[in-house]
């Protein structure tokens, strides 16, 4: 079994590869500094390409509120069913319109 960490998206295979070409370079040349520069290009990609997974999901928080908020309105609208309003003042309110 090995450790190899296995990529996880285009963007991880292109940075693996810029990796490798990059060992095979030797530091002092034009095309060792351009291939950094790649990378850097690469890891920024990843940094925008991360914000934008992490905004498409919902924390667990925020399913814990909209889930005891809909336990609340199936609440009430259970108790005004059962609890029907009898008063004759709701007339009253509906004909000053």
């Amino acid at each position: 079994m090995s450790n190899d960490v296995t990529p996880k998206s285009a963007l991880d295979v292109a940075i693996a590869r810029v990796f490798e070409h990059l060992a095979n370079v030797s530091p002092e040349t034009k095309d060792y500094a351009d291939t950094v520069d790649q990378l850097n290009k690469l890891y920024k990609l990843r940094e925008v390409d991360h914000k934008i997974d992490a905004s498409k999901s919902v924390s667990k928080d925020t399913l814990a509120i909209v889930g005891a908020n809909l336990a609340g309105i199936v609440l009430i609208i259970g108790h005004e069913r059962i609890n029907v309003i009898a008063s004759k003042a709701l007339g009253f309110v509906m004909k000053l319109r």
